[in-house]
């Protein structure tokens, strides 16, 4: 045999540069579902279907075409509990001449990859994934030395690059590269919002699922009501799904927040974008061409587009420019273990027991959830950037390392000193009642901040103000809140730390 081609269970794409110039005769495709990477975090049962029965189906289907492939089902007692353990042994039996595989998402993992060759006797060759827009060389010549990072900038040479959404002459269409402003308005309820897509499990799938909820009973989340899409079809199913009833108003609604509606008019790829099943050039290029048919406005393709080729992008050159260094990060100095309510939604703070509980049973919640409600919460509250980092990984179907770091430790948490983001997205209840209408049923109230029911994210917002003044104060998008702070009377000012330290001391009963 030649070669031992590895393929993990975020790299489901027949694109893959492991599978490059590959021999259907001579060479063995090996993939595992091993105990260590579906278990080294709280992973999300939902997760735990989706990656298992997507590895399932991607592995038949390259049976199907010919590969020849050797996979290894989780059990409670397969012998191999490593990654490294599986491959040893496979190793042996099969003696290739050397392993070939796609560089993976996670430091953790690519380290002990890059150990391979010592342990395992043969040559291991690792290979850039060409399924990204921007290569490591790419984004570290475009970062060095520069002091702080702006997406914004680095998008900008992405559309460049890509010609996506770019006129003929070198310009963004409509004249503006992005068309944020545009897309804050509130929902009220009209337009109606699409039902999400949805896939059946078929036999495979419902085979996982029984085998999660049995095996992984004590992992986050639940299977009920499983329906992401597990091949690359179904994906490709789901991205016509949302240009045709979702992208059109995507742009309007993309940060609000609703009591009642928990998709809206998001897209839900991020799931197969990550894992392979969708490619982001593929996922841009179908919203550019709804633009120019005319079915979806600028608004709406741009903030989309901005997503995938913007931040996506960005933040996984954050992580493999800073790591391992970076996942230390905590500049604030934060101290606070993550609240138990984070894991169960029981709280009196209706947005985030909506986005908690969401999270519980749908592996999703939307951005703005992400980044304005349990994060920003986490942020005014001082939570340790490793614990709270650890339970985005855990809780989403779309967390992987390379993704979830720098948007959590960098953006959500700003524990790295501003390298990421030029502000701190912190914010009082006033910006979750502006863009949702979670506070008109919450047991707390918006427009107080020092009673005993006023809104705890009021009362953190100006401590985390005013116990971070050393680090903000000077920042020139912060000043407006210092005067602000600094303009109110000394007895309302005392009322505020007041009522946000006992919130910090009782922060289990909120």
């Amino acid at each position: 045999m030649a070669n031992l081609i590895l393929i993990l269970g975020d790299q489901l794409s027949t694109t893959l540069s492991a599978l490059e110039e590959a021999d259907k005769d001579n060479d063995l495709i090996v993939m595992a579902e091993v105990h260590d990477e579906a278990s080294y975090t709280n992973h999300h049962k939902k997760k735990l279907v989706l990656v298992f029965s997507a590895m399932r189906h991607f592995a038949q289907e390259l049976e199907q075409h010919g590969w020849r492939v050797q996979y290894q089902r989780y059990t409670l007692d397969t012998p191999a509990l490593s990654l490294e353990q599986y491959i040893t042994t496979v190793v042996q039996q099969h003696q290739p001449e050397r392993l070939v595989t796609t560089e993976c998402g996670e430091w953790r993992l690519h380290t002990q990859i890059s150990q391979w060759h010592k342990s395992l006797g043969i040559p291991v060759e690792i290979r850039p994934d060409t399924r990204f827009i921007c290569s490591h060389k790419e984004f570290a010549e475009w970062a060095d030395g520069k002091k702080q990072l702006r997406m914004e900038f680095f998008y900008r040479e992405m559309r460049k690059k890509t010609g996506l959404l770019m006129t003929p002459d070198g310009q963004p269409e409509g004249g503006h590269w992005n068309y944020d402003a545009d897309n804050r308005k509130k929902w009220t309820g009209k337009p109606p919002a699409p039902r999400p897509f949805r896939a059946e499990p078929d036999d495979i799938t419902r085979e996982v699922i029984k085998q999660v909820d049995e095996q992984f009973s004590e992992h986050f989340g639940t299977t009920d009501d499983f329906h992401f899409a597990v091949t690359a079809d179904q994906a490709l199913q789901a991205l016509e799904y949302f240009i045709d009833f979702a992208l059109p108003c995507f742009g309007d609604y993309q940060d609000a927040i609703s009591d009642h509606e928990e998709w809206l008019f998001h897209a839900i790829l991020s799931p197969y974008i990550n894992i392979g099943l969708l490619a982001p050039m593929d996922v841009c290029e179908a919203a550019v061409r709804a633009w120019h048919s005319g079915q979806a406005p600028l608004n709406a393709v741009e903030g989309f587009v901005r997503q995938i080729l913007g931040w996506r992008e960005f933040v996984r050159g954050i992580y493999w420019r800073l790591m391992p260094d970076y996942a230390r990060e905590n500049r604030l100095g934060n101290t606070r273990s993550l609240p138990w309510f984070y894991w169960t939604g029981d709280t009196k703070m209706r947005c985030m027991h909506k986005a908690i509980d969401a999270t519980y049973r749908n592996a999703y919640a939307h951005h703005i959830q992400r980044l304005m409600v349990t994060g920003n919460f986490a942020l005014l509250a001082g939570i340790k950037p490793e614990e709270i980092c650890d339970w985005y990984l855990a809780v989403y179907a779309d967390a992987y390392d390379w993704v979830e770091l720098p948007n959590v430790l960098g953006m959500v948490m700003h524990a790295d000193g501003g390298y990421l983001g030029s502000k701190p997205y912190a914010a009082s209840g006033k910006y979750i009642q502006r863009m949702s209408d979670h506070c008109q049923n919450c047991h707390y109230r918006v427009q107080d901040a020092t009673s005993e029911d006023a809104c705890p994210f009021n009362s953190l917002y100006w401590h985390f103000i005013d116990r971070h003044r050393d680090d903000f104060a000077n920042n020139h998008r912060m000043g407006m809140m210092y005067r602000n702070w600094d303009k109110q009377k000394p007895e309302r000012r005392e009322a505020l730390i007041k009522r946000a330290e006992w919130i910090l001391e009782h922060i289990e009963e909120l």
